[in-house]
Protein backbone atom coordinates (compact mmCIF):
# COMPACT_ATOMS: atom_id res chain seq x y z
CA UNK A 1 0.00 0.00 0.00
CA UNK A 2 1.49 3.46 -0.93
CA UNK A 3 2.05 6.34 1.63
CA UNK A 4 0.38 9.08 1.31
CA UNK A 5 3.97 10.76 -0.02
CA UNK A 6 4.55 8.91 -2.23
CA UNK A 7 0.97 9.46 -3.63
CA UNK A 8 1.26 13.48 -3.86
CA UNK A 9 4.91 12.30 -5.53
CA UNK A 10 3.23 10.53 -7.86
CA UNK A 11 0.69 13.74 -8.13
CA UNK A 12 3.47 15.96 -8.83
CA UNK A 13 5.31 13.20 -11.55
CA UNK A 14 1.94 13.34 -13.26
CA UNK A 15 1.70 17.18 -13.39
CA UNK A 16 5.52 17.44 -14.89
CA UNK A 17 5.33 14.44 -17.00
CA UNK A 18 3.31 15.78 -19.40
CA UNK A 19 -0.66 15.27 -19.02
CA UNK A 20 -0.42 19.09 -20.02
CA UNK A 21 -2.56 20.98 -21.99
CA UNK A 22 -1.63 23.14 -25.25
CA UNK A 23 -3.55 26.21 -22.70
CA UNK A 24 -0.64 25.40 -19.87
CA UNK A 25 2.55 24.79 -22.53
CA UNK A 26 1.50 28.49 -23.69
CA UNK A 27 1.66 29.49 -20.52
CA UNK A 28 4.85 28.02 -19.42
CA UNK A 29 6.30 29.92 -22.08
CA UNK A 30 5.94 33.22 -20.41
CA UNK A 31 7.91 33.85 -16.95
CA UNK A 32 4.24 35.10 -15.40
CA UNK A 33 2.69 31.93 -16.47
CA UNK A 34 6.14 29.76 -15.09
CA UNK A 35 5.90 31.67 -11.76
CA UNK A 36 2.09 30.71 -10.91
CA UNK A 37 2.09 27.63 -12.52
CA UNK A 38 4.58 26.29 -10.28
CA UNK A 39 3.70 27.89 -6.94
CA UNK A 40 0.40 26.45 -7.73
CA UNK A 41 2.13 22.87 -7.38
CA UNK A 42 4.28 23.87 -4.71
CA UNK A 43 1.12 24.92 -2.56
CA UNK A 44 -1.00 22.01 -3.78
CA UNK A 45 2.08 18.93 -3.28
CA UNK A 46 2.50 20.86 0.54
CA UNK A 47 -0.69 21.12 1.41
CA UNK A 48 -0.05 24.74 2.31
CA UNK A 49 -2.33 28.01 2.91
CA UNK A 50 -0.38 30.20 0.88
CA UNK A 51 2.66 30.77 -1.03
CA UNK A 52 4.84 33.18 -2.55
CA UNK A 53 7.06 33.43 -6.03
CA UNK A 54 9.75 35.89 -5.46
CA UNK A 55 12.60 36.72 -7.79
CA UNK A 56 15.64 39.62 -7.52
CA UNK A 57 15.24 42.40 -9.00
CA UNK A 58 18.61 43.59 -10.28
CA UNK A 59 17.61 47.08 -11.07
CA UNK A 60 16.11 48.02 -7.24
CA UNK A 61 18.21 45.74 -5.30
CA UNK A 62 15.14 44.04 -3.73
CA UNK A 63 13.76 40.66 -3.56
CA UNK A 64 10.20 41.45 -5.58
CA UNK A 65 7.29 39.35 -4.72
CA UNK A 66 5.75 37.91 -8.39
CA UNK A 67 2.80 36.66 -7.69
CA UNK A 68 1.32 34.80 -4.68
CA UNK A 69 -1.37 32.71 -3.91
CA UNK A 70 -3.69 32.95 -0.29
CA UNK A 71 -1.51 35.98 0.95
CA UNK A 72 -3.28 39.11 2.13
CA UNK A 73 -3.45 41.98 -0.31
CA UNK A 74 -0.75 44.21 1.78
CA UNK A 75 1.12 41.62 1.73
CA UNK A 76 1.75 41.69 -2.46
CA UNK A 77 3.72 44.88 -1.96
CA UNK A 78 5.98 43.41 0.18
CA UNK A 79 9.36 44.13 -0.74
CA UNK A 80 13.04 42.61 1.23
CA UNK A 81 16.55 43.52 0.52
CA UNK A 82 18.41 40.65 0.36
CA UNK A 83 19.40 39.54 3.65
CA UNK A 84 16.20 40.83 5.13
CA UNK A 85 13.67 38.39 6.28
CA UNK A 86 13.51 34.61 6.05
CA UNK A 87 13.45 35.07 2.20
CA UNK A 88 16.30 37.34 1.95
CA UNK A 89 18.27 35.12 4.05
CA UNK A 90 17.63 32.14 2.04
CA UNK A 91 18.24 34.22 -1.31
CA UNK A 92 21.52 35.54 0.46
CA UNK A 93 22.94 31.81 2.35
CA UNK A 94 21.45 29.81 -0.89
CA UNK A 95 19.66 27.47 1.52
CA UNK A 96 16.49 26.09 2.48
CA UNK A 97 14.70 26.82 5.53
CA UNK A 98 11.80 25.50 7.51
CA UNK A 99 10.41 27.18 10.55
CA UNK A 100 8.07 25.34 12.61
CA UNK A 101 7.18 28.60 14.72
CA UNK A 102 7.80 31.71 12.69
CA UNK A 103 6.54 33.69 16.10
CA UNK A 104 10.59 32.23 17.63
CA UNK A 105 12.48 33.07 14.32
CA UNK A 106 14.31 36.59 15.08
CA UNK A 107 14.93 36.82 11.13
CA UNK A 108 10.63 36.54 10.07
CA UNK A 109 9.31 39.41 8.75
CA UNK A 110 5.13 39.26 9.58
CA UNK A 111 3.50 39.78 5.76
CA UNK A 112 0.23 37.52 7.13
CA UNK A 113 -0.49 37.28 11.27
CA UNK A 114 -2.14 34.11 10.04
CA UNK A 115 0.96 32.40 9.30
CA UNK A 116 2.31 30.15 11.70
CA UNK A 117 4.93 27.70 10.23
CA UNK A 118 6.69 28.55 6.85
CA UNK A 119 9.47 26.94 4.50
CA UNK A 120 11.61 28.73 1.78
CA UNK A 121 13.72 26.91 -0.64
CA UNK A 122 16.12 29.16 -3.09
CA UNK A 123 15.55 29.04 -7.09
CA UNK A 124 19.38 28.64 -8.43
CA UNK A 125 19.82 28.80 -12.09
CA UNK A 126 23.92 28.85 -13.26
CA UNK A 127 25.62 29.01 -9.57
CA UNK A 128 23.40 32.36 -9.02
CA UNK A 129 20.30 32.42 -6.65
CA UNK A 130 17.85 34.55 -8.38
CA UNK A 131 14.58 34.26 -6.29
CA UNK A 132 12.95 32.08 -3.43
CA UNK A 133 10.10 30.23 -3.37
CA UNK A 134 8.32 30.15 -0.23
CA UNK A 135 4.91 28.19 1.26
CA UNK A 136 3.14 29.10 4.54
CA UNK A 137 0.85 27.06 6.57
CA UNK A 138 -1.46 28.63 9.63
CA UNK A 139 -0.17 25.70 11.61
CA UNK A 140 2.66 25.55 14.32
CA UNK A 141 5.61 22.52 12.49
CA UNK A 142 3.13 21.93 9.51
CA UNK A 143 6.55 20.90 7.05
CA UNK A 144 8.48 18.24 7.43
CA UNK A 145 11.77 16.77 6.13
CA UNK A 146 9.87 15.11 2.39
CA UNK A 147 8.18 18.77 1.90
CA UNK A 148 11.61 20.29 1.25
CA UNK A 149 12.81 17.96 -1.01
CA UNK A 150 9.70 18.23 -2.76
CA UNK A 151 10.15 21.92 -2.63
CA UNK A 152 13.79 21.78 -3.64
CA UNK A 153 12.63 19.54 -6.84
CA UNK A 154 9.86 22.03 -7.57
CA UNK A 155 12.19 25.04 -7.47
CA UNK A 156 14.82 23.12 -9.57
CA UNK A 157 12.11 22.43 -12.34
CA UNK A 158 10.65 26.13 -11.96
CA UNK A 159 14.49 27.19 -12.73
CA UNK A 160 14.75 25.26 -15.57
CA UNK A 161 11.33 26.89 -17.04
CA UNK A 162 12.17 30.10 -15.98
CA UNK A 163 15.15 30.07 -17.97
CA UNK A 164 13.21 28.72 -20.84
CA UNK A 165 10.90 31.70 -20.36
CA UNK A 166 13.88 34.33 -20.46
CA UNK A 167 15.10 33.25 -23.38
CA UNK A 168 11.71 33.02 -25.29
CA UNK A 169 11.31 37.12 -23.91
CA UNK A 170 14.87 37.39 -25.00
CA UNK A 171 13.99 36.45 -29.13
CA UNK A 172 10.63 38.18 -28.19
CA UNK A 173 12.42 41.19 -27.56
CA UNK A 174 14.86 41.19 -30.23
CA UNK A 175 12.01 40.32 -33.19
CA UNK A 176 11.13 43.47 -31.82
CA UNK A 177 13.94 45.51 -32.18
CA UNK A 178 14.63 43.95 -35.45
CA UNK A 179 11.18 45.09 -36.56
CA UNK A 180 11.83 48.10 -35.02
CA UNK A 181 15.93 48.42 -36.92
CA UNK A 182 13.74 47.56 -40.55
CA UNK A 183 11.27 50.27 -40.16
CA UNK A 184 14.38 52.73 -39.11
CA UNK A 185 15.97 51.42 -42.12
CA UNK A 186 13.43 51.77 -44.57
CA UNK A 187 12.78 55.82 -43.33
CA UNK A 188 16.20 56.22 -44.00
CA UNK A 189 16.36 54.89 -47.39
CA UNK A 190 12.73 57.08 -48.29
CA UNK A 191 12.00 59.54 -46.18
CA UNK A 192 13.77 62.63 -47.07
CA UNK A 193 12.03 64.62 -44.03
CA UNK A 194 14.95 64.70 -41.73
CA UNK A 195 13.34 66.52 -38.84
CA UNK A 196 10.77 63.47 -38.97
CA UNK A 197 13.27 60.60 -39.43
CA UNK A 198 15.24 61.53 -36.07
CA UNK A 199 11.62 61.71 -34.48
CA UNK A 200 11.11 58.48 -35.16
CA UNK A 201 14.27 57.08 -34.19
CA UNK A 202 13.56 58.75 -30.52
CA UNK A 203 10.23 57.50 -30.38
CA UNK A 204 11.31 53.95 -31.11
CA UNK A 205 14.53 54.33 -28.91
CA UNK A 206 12.03 55.13 -25.63
CA UNK A 207 9.79 52.50 -26.90
CA UNK A 208 12.37 49.29 -27.12
CA UNK A 209 14.52 50.32 -24.39
CA UNK A 210 11.43 50.89 -21.96
CA UNK A 211 12.13 53.91 -21.26
CA UNK A 212 10.15 57.24 -20.66
CA UNK A 213 11.53 59.63 -22.39
CA UNK A 214 14.31 60.51 -25.11
CA UNK A 215 16.02 63.03 -26.37
CA UNK A 216 18.38 63.69 -29.42
CA UNK A 217 20.93 66.48 -29.85
CA UNK A 218 23.09 67.61 -32.55
CA UNK A 219 26.64 70.13 -31.80
CA UNK A 220 26.42 73.46 -33.57
CA UNK A 221 28.80 74.80 -36.59
CA UNK A 222 30.79 76.38 -33.84
CA UNK A 223 30.87 72.94 -31.47
CA UNK A 224 30.30 74.63 -28.75
CA UNK A 225 27.06 73.82 -27.73
CA UNK A 226 23.94 70.92 -27.79
CA UNK A 227 20.74 71.78 -29.30
CA UNK A 228 17.85 69.59 -29.32
CA UNK A 229 16.80 68.36 -32.42
CA UNK A 230 13.82 65.82 -31.30
CA UNK A 231 11.96 64.48 -28.01
CA UNK A 232 9.41 62.58 -26.93
CA UNK A 233 8.14 61.58 -23.49
CA UNK A 234 6.34 58.40 -23.81
CA UNK A 235 3.23 59.59 -21.11
CA UNK A 236 2.24 62.18 -22.91
CA UNK A 237 2.05 59.69 -26.11
CA UNK A 238 3.44 62.75 -28.85
CA UNK A 239 6.50 64.57 -29.68
CA UNK A 240 7.40 67.39 -27.72
CA UNK A 241 8.27 70.61 -28.95
CA UNK A 242 10.57 72.01 -26.86
CA UNK A 243 14.12 74.40 -26.73
CA UNK A 244 16.81 73.64 -25.47
CA UNK A 245 20.64 74.35 -25.89
CA UNK A 246 22.93 72.80 -23.62
CA UNK A 247 26.94 74.42 -23.15
CA UNK A 248 29.25 71.94 -24.10
CA UNK A 249 31.68 72.94 -21.08
CA UNK A 250 29.20 73.20 -18.26
CA UNK A 251 27.08 70.06 -19.71
CA UNK A 252 28.12 66.01 -18.74
CA UNK A 253 26.81 65.56 -22.02
CA UNK A 254 30.21 66.76 -22.83
CA UNK A 255 31.97 63.71 -21.51
CA UNK A 256 30.06 61.51 -24.40
CA UNK A 257 31.08 64.03 -26.99
CA UNK A 258 35.09 64.06 -26.06
CA UNK A 259 35.42 60.80 -25.39
CA UNK A 260 32.53 59.34 -28.67
CA UNK A 261 31.88 57.00 -25.54
CA UNK A 262 28.21 55.92 -23.85
CA UNK A 263 27.92 56.77 -20.27
CA UNK A 264 25.27 55.53 -18.16
CA UNK A 265 23.92 56.79 -14.62
CA UNK A 266 21.56 54.59 -12.80
CA UNK A 267 20.65 57.46 -10.57
CA UNK A 268 21.36 61.00 -11.54
CA UNK A 269 20.26 61.85 -7.77
CA UNK A 270 22.57 59.91 -5.96
CA UNK A 271 25.30 60.97 -8.58
CA UNK A 272 24.31 64.47 -7.22
CA UNK A 273 24.00 66.10 -10.84
CA UNK A 274 20.26 67.41 -10.85
CA UNK A 275 22.23 71.00 -11.31
CA UNK A 276 23.45 70.09 -14.37
CA UNK A 277 21.11 71.73 -17.51
CA UNK A 278 20.49 68.42 -18.95
CA UNK A 279 18.88 67.13 -15.90
CA UNK A 280 17.70 70.53 -14.79
CA UNK A 281 13.95 69.43 -16.33
CA UNK A 282 14.24 66.02 -15.55
CA UNK A 283 13.01 65.75 -11.98
CA UNK A 284 11.33 62.63 -11.90
CA UNK A 285 13.48 60.98 -13.96
CA UNK A 286 16.04 58.32 -12.21
CA UNK A 287 18.54 56.97 -14.91
CA UNK A 288 19.90 58.02 -17.70
CA UNK A 289 21.83 56.32 -20.97
CA UNK A 290 23.30 58.83 -23.62
CA UNK A 291 25.66 57.13 -26.73
CA UNK A 292 27.15 59.74 -29.07
CA UNK A 293 26.45 60.18 -33.31
CA UNK A 294 29.21 59.32 -34.62
CA UNK A 295 29.91 59.98 -38.58
CA UNK A 296 33.53 59.18 -40.36
CA UNK A 297 35.62 60.26 -37.20
CA UNK A 298 33.44 62.98 -35.56
CA UNK A 299 30.99 63.29 -33.06
CA UNK A 300 27.63 64.99 -34.52
CA UNK A 301 25.66 65.09 -31.20
CA UNK A 302 24.24 62.27 -28.87
CA UNK A 303 20.87 60.56 -28.33
CA UNK A 304 19.71 60.09 -25.00
CA UNK A 305 17.12 58.20 -22.72
CA UNK A 306 15.72 58.54 -19.42
CA UNK A 307 13.73 56.14 -16.96
CA UNK A 308 11.44 57.15 -14.45
CA UNK A 309 12.67 54.22 -12.03
CA UNK A 310 16.21 52.82 -11.15
CA UNK A 311 17.27 50.87 -14.33
CA UNK A 312 21.40 49.30 -15.01
CA UNK A 313 21.61 49.46 -18.80
CA UNK A 314 22.93 46.22 -19.86
CA UNK A 315 25.79 46.35 -22.47
CA UNK A 316 23.40 44.48 -25.04
CA UNK A 317 21.26 47.75 -23.86
CA UNK A 318 23.63 50.30 -24.82
CA UNK A 319 24.78 48.42 -27.89
CA UNK A 320 21.34 48.72 -29.24
CA UNK A 321 21.38 51.76 -28.07
CA UNK A 322 24.87 52.89 -29.74
CA UNK A 323 22.92 51.28 -33.16
CA UNK A 324 20.08 53.78 -33.16
CA UNK A 325 22.51 56.87 -33.05
CA UNK A 326 24.36 55.06 -35.60
CA UNK A 327 21.14 55.09 -37.84
CA UNK A 328 20.26 58.34 -37.08
CA UNK A 329 24.37 59.86 -37.96
CA UNK A 330 23.43 58.52 -41.46
CA UNK A 331 20.30 60.03 -41.61
CA UNK A 332 22.05 63.13 -40.40
CA UNK A 333 24.49 62.68 -43.06
CA UNK A 334 22.29 61.46 -46.01
CA UNK A 335 20.00 64.78 -45.71
CA UNK A 336 23.36 66.66 -45.65
CA UNK A 337 24.72 65.77 -48.23
CA UNK A 338 21.55 65.67 -50.40
CA UNK A 339 21.60 69.26 -49.39
CA UNK A 340 25.05 69.83 -50.92
CA UNK A 341 23.82 67.72 -53.74
CA UNK A 342 20.99 70.20 -54.56
CA UNK A 343 23.03 73.07 -53.97
CA UNK A 344 25.96 71.64 -56.30
CA UNK A 345 23.20 71.20 -59.23
CA UNK A 346 22.16 74.95 -58.34
CA UNK A 347 25.63 76.18 -58.91
CA UNK A 348 26.99 73.73 -61.11
CA UNK A 349 23.93 73.74 -64.38
CA UNK A 350 26.63 74.62 -67.11
CA UNK A 351 28.99 71.84 -68.29
CA UNK A 352 30.57 70.80 -65.12
CA UNK A 353 27.09 69.95 -63.93
CA UNK A 354 27.91 66.19 -64.71
CA UNK A 355 31.37 66.00 -63.36
CA UNK A 356 31.02 67.59 -60.15
CA UNK A 357 27.94 65.22 -59.20
CA UNK A 358 30.16 62.22 -60.23
CA UNK A 359 32.92 63.85 -57.74
CA UNK A 360 29.69 64.28 -55.00
CA UNK A 361 28.84 60.88 -55.58
CA UNK A 362 32.72 59.92 -55.06
CA UNK A 363 32.74 61.65 -51.46
CA UNK A 364 28.80 60.09 -50.62
CA UNK A 365 30.31 56.55 -50.98
CA UNK A 366 33.67 57.29 -48.68
CA UNK A 367 31.36 59.18 -46.25
CA UNK A 368 28.73 56.28 -45.80
CA UNK A 369 30.89 53.42 -46.70
CA UNK A 370 31.60 52.23 -42.94
CA UNK A 371 28.40 52.88 -41.15
CA UNK A 372 26.66 51.12 -43.59
CA UNK A 373 28.75 48.05 -43.48
CA UNK A 374 28.10 47.73 -39.77
CA UNK A 375 23.83 48.26 -40.22
CA UNK A 376 24.80 45.59 -42.97
CA UNK A 377 26.73 43.07 -40.45
CA UNK A 378 24.11 43.77 -37.64
CA UNK A 379 21.41 42.92 -39.75
CA UNK A 380 22.84 39.78 -40.70
CA UNK A 381 24.01 39.11 -37.27
CA UNK A 382 20.43 39.42 -36.03
CA UNK A 383 18.57 37.43 -38.54
CA UNK A 384 20.58 34.20 -37.48
CA UNK A 385 19.04 35.43 -33.89
CA UNK A 386 15.73 35.03 -35.26
CA UNK A 387 15.67 32.12 -37.29
CA UNK A 388 12.18 31.08 -36.08
CA UNK A 389 10.24 34.25 -37.25
CA UNK A 390 9.41 34.02 -40.81
CA UNK A 391 7.69 37.69 -41.07
CA UNK A 392 11.08 39.27 -39.57
CA UNK A 393 12.37 37.31 -41.89
CA UNK A 394 11.19 37.97 -45.31
CA UNK A 395 11.02 42.21 -43.68
CA UNK A 396 14.62 41.74 -43.25
CA UNK A 397 15.40 39.90 -47.12
CA UNK A 398 13.67 43.37 -48.35
CA UNK A 399 15.88 45.65 -45.90
CA UNK A 400 18.67 43.56 -47.22
CA UNK A 401 17.55 43.71 -51.02
CA UNK A 402 17.46 47.88 -50.58
CA UNK A 403 20.87 47.75 -48.58
CA UNK A 404 22.78 45.49 -51.62
CA UNK A 405 21.21 48.31 -54.28
CA UNK A 406 23.42 50.92 -52.14
CA UNK A 407 26.15 48.97 -52.11
CA UNK A 408 26.37 48.26 -55.70
CA UNK A 409 26.25 51.92 -55.89
CA UNK A 410 28.82 53.10 -54.14
CA UNK A 411 31.22 50.05 -55.26
CA UNK A 412 31.01 51.68 -59.17
CA UNK A 413 32.87 54.88 -57.20
CA UNK A 414 34.93 54.03 -54.45
CA UNK A 415 36.94 50.79 -53.52
CA UNK A 416 35.33 49.26 -49.99
CA UNK A 417 37.27 50.68 -47.44
CA UNK A 418 37.80 47.87 -44.46
CA UNK A 419 37.60 49.75 -40.76
CA UNK A 420 38.15 47.73 -37.99
CA UNK A 421 38.17 48.77 -34.06
CA UNK A 422 41.24 47.34 -32.14
CA UNK A 423 40.00 45.71 -29.14
CA UNK A 424 43.19 47.02 -26.88
CA UNK A 425 44.52 50.84 -27.37
CA UNK A 426 46.99 52.44 -26.03
CA UNK A 427 46.15 55.52 -23.74
CA UNK A 428 47.99 57.85 -21.07
CA UNK A 429 46.50 56.55 -17.20
CA UNK A 430 46.49 60.84 -16.36
CA UNK A 431 43.88 60.94 -19.34
CA UNK A 432 42.20 58.12 -17.33
CA UNK A 433 41.85 59.62 -14.16
CA UNK A 434 41.44 62.60 -15.31
CA UNK A 435 38.07 61.99 -17.24
CA UNK A 436 36.87 59.84 -14.09
CA UNK A 437 37.20 62.49 -11.71
CA UNK A 438 35.49 64.57 -14.01
CA UNK A 439 32.57 62.17 -13.73
CA UNK A 440 32.50 61.63 -10.04
CA UNK A 441 33.79 65.53 -9.04
CA UNK A 442 30.04 66.62 -8.29
CA UNK A 443 29.73 63.86 -5.89
CA UNK A 444 33.44 64.49 -3.97
CA UNK A 445 32.61 67.92 -3.65
CA UNK A 446 29.05 67.47 -2.19
CA UNK A 447 30.93 64.85 0.49
CA UNK A 448 33.22 67.33 1.53
CA UNK A 449 35.92 64.68 0.00
CA UNK A 450 39.16 65.61 -0.85
CA UNK A 451 41.00 64.19 -3.70
CA UNK A 452 44.96 63.82 -4.40
CA UNK A 453 46.14 62.00 -7.65
CA UNK A 454 49.96 60.74 -7.53
CA UNK A 455 51.20 59.52 -10.93
CA UNK A 456 55.19 58.38 -11.09
CA UNK A 457 57.15 60.12 -13.95
CA UNK A 458 57.85 58.07 -17.42
CA UNK A 459 54.98 56.09 -16.56
CA UNK A 460 54.08 54.29 -19.60
CA UNK A 461 50.94 53.65 -21.61
CA UNK A 462 48.20 51.63 -20.52
CA UNK A 463 47.33 49.25 -23.27
CA UNK A 464 43.50 48.56 -22.60
CA UNK A 465 39.82 48.99 -23.50
CA UNK A 466 39.41 52.15 -22.31
CA UNK A 467 35.83 52.05 -21.44
CA UNK A 468 36.34 49.36 -19.50
CA UNK A 469 38.78 50.98 -17.63
CA UNK A 470 37.54 54.04 -16.80
CA UNK A 471 34.36 51.91 -15.19
CA UNK A 472 36.47 49.96 -13.27
CA UNK A 473 38.32 52.34 -11.80
CA UNK A 474 34.55 54.90 -11.05
CA UNK A 475 33.22 51.93 -9.72
CA UNK A 476 36.06 52.03 -7.27
CA UNK A 477 35.87 55.99 -6.44
CA UNK A 478 31.92 55.41 -5.87
CA UNK A 479 33.04 52.56 -3.64
CA UNK A 480 35.33 54.63 -1.25
CA UNK A 481 32.56 57.45 -1.47
CA UNK A 482 30.51 55.35 0.23
CA UNK A 483 32.89 53.87 2.84
CA UNK A 484 33.85 57.69 3.69
CA UNK A 485 30.78 58.91 4.00
CA UNK A 486 30.52 62.85 4.40
CA UNK A 487 34.06 64.21 4.21
CA UNK A 488 37.44 62.06 3.89
CA UNK A 489 40.62 62.06 2.23
CA UNK A 490 40.84 60.31 -1.83
CA UNK A 491 44.24 59.12 -2.88
CA UNK A 492 44.52 58.11 -6.61
CA UNK A 493 48.00 56.69 -7.10
CA UNK A 494 49.46 55.66 -10.69
CA UNK A 495 52.95 53.70 -10.59
CA UNK A 496 54.64 49.70 -11.63
CA UNK A 497 54.56 46.99 -9.26
CA UNK A 498 56.79 44.12 -9.55
CA UNK A 499 55.04 40.82 -8.44
CA UNK A 500 56.50 37.21 -8.72
CA UNK A 501 59.10 39.40 -11.00
CA UNK A 502 56.27 40.15 -13.26
CA UNK A 503 56.13 43.63 -13.54
CA UNK A 504 52.65 45.58 -13.59
CA UNK A 505 51.06 48.81 -14.11
CA UNK A 506 48.98 49.63 -10.82
CA UNK A 507 46.24 51.81 -10.56
CA UNK A 508 45.56 52.52 -6.76
CA UNK A 509 42.27 53.87 -5.21
CA UNK A 510 43.02 54.71 -1.14
CA UNK A 511 40.30 56.27 0.91
CA UNK A 512 40.05 56.93 4.71
CA UNK A 513 36.78 55.17 5.03
CA UNK A 514 35.80 52.68 7.71
CA UNK A 515 37.77 49.56 6.18
CA UNK A 516 36.88 46.32 6.37
CA UNK A 517 37.50 42.53 8.20
CA UNK A 518 39.15 39.95 6.77
CA UNK A 519 35.73 38.10 6.54
CA UNK A 520 33.72 40.98 4.73
CA UNK A 521 37.04 41.24 2.18
CA UNK A 522 36.60 37.63 1.39
CA UNK A 523 33.10 38.15 0.72
CA UNK A 524 33.55 41.60 -1.40
CA UNK A 525 33.79 40.41 -4.82
CA UNK A 526 30.74 37.91 -4.78
CA UNK A 527 27.72 39.40 -6.80
CA UNK A 528 24.69 40.37 -4.52
CA UNK A 529 26.25 40.07 -1.20
CA UNK A 530 26.55 43.46 -0.41
CA UNK A 531 26.88 45.07 3.87
CA UNK A 532 25.83 48.52 2.42
CA UNK A 533 22.23 49.96 2.81
CA UNK A 534 22.36 50.96 -1.24
CA UNK A 535 23.31 48.54 -4.07
CA UNK A 536 23.49 45.30 -5.44
CA UNK A 537 27.11 44.19 -4.45
CA UNK A 538 27.57 44.19 -8.24
CA UNK A 539 30.34 47.23 -8.21
CA UNK A 540 33.20 44.87 -7.86
CA UNK A 541 32.25 42.30 -9.69
CA UNK A 542 32.03 43.64 -12.23
CA UNK A 543 35.47 45.61 -10.86
CA UNK A 544 37.30 41.33 -11.04
CA UNK A 545 35.71 40.82 -14.27
CA UNK A 546 37.29 43.73 -15.82
CA UNK A 547 40.43 42.90 -14.75
CA UNK A 548 40.21 39.33 -15.98
CA UNK A 549 39.17 40.39 -19.13
CA UNK A 550 42.65 42.13 -19.24
CA UNK A 551 44.31 39.43 -18.22
CA UNK A 552 45.18 41.73 -14.71
CA UNK A 553 44.40 41.20 -11.43
CA UNK A 554 42.55 43.20 -8.46
CA UNK A 555 43.87 43.47 -4.70
CA UNK A 556 42.78 44.61 -1.57
CA UNK A 557 44.49 46.51 1.23
CA UNK A 558 42.18 47.32 4.63
CA UNK A 559 42.14 48.25 8.77
CA UNK A 560 39.27 48.22 10.00
CA UNK A 561 38.54 51.71 11.25
CA UNK A 562 41.62 53.35 8.90
CA UNK A 563 40.50 52.58 5.18
CA UNK A 564 40.59 50.41 2.55
CA UNK A 565 43.32 50.36 -0.69
CA UNK A 566 42.20 48.85 -3.75
CA UNK A 567 44.68 48.07 -6.94
CA UNK A 568 44.14 47.20 -10.44
CA UNK A 569 47.19 45.61 -11.97
CA UNK A 570 47.38 45.54 -15.55
CA UNK A 571 50.26 43.31 -16.90
CA UNK A 572 52.71 45.38 -19.39
CA UNK A 573 51.92 44.34 -22.80
CA UNK A 574 54.88 44.96 -25.51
Amino acid sequence: MKSASEDKNNVFTAKKAGLLSINKIKRLLTVQGVIRHFLKIAIDITQSDSGSFVLFNPNTGFLDIEASFGLKRRAKKTKLRVGEGITGWVATSGKTLRIDDVSKDWRYVSIDPRIRSELAVPIEWQSTIVGVLNVDSHEKSHYKPQHEKQLETIASEAAQWLSYAWEIDKLRQQAKQLSTLIEIGRTIVSQEDLEKTLEGVVRNAVFFMDANKGKLFLLNREKSELLLIASYDSNKEDIKKEKMVISLSESIFGVVVKKCKPLAIQDIHEESLMHCPEFALENKMVSFLAVPLVFGKECQGLLAIFTSTPHRFSNSQIQLLQTLADLSAVALAKARLLERIVQTEENLREGERLLSLGLLAAEIAHEIRNPLTVIHMLLHSLKMRIKEDPVSQRDLEVLEKKMSQLNRIVDQVLVIGRSTEPTLEAMKVEDIIDDVLLLSRHKLAGQRIEVQTKISPMLPNLKADRAQVEQAVLNLILNAIQAMGEGGMLEIIADIQHDDAEPYLAIRVKDTGSGMTQAEIEDIFVPFLTRKKEGTGLGLAIVQKIMENHRGKVEVHSTLGQGSTFSLLFPLLD
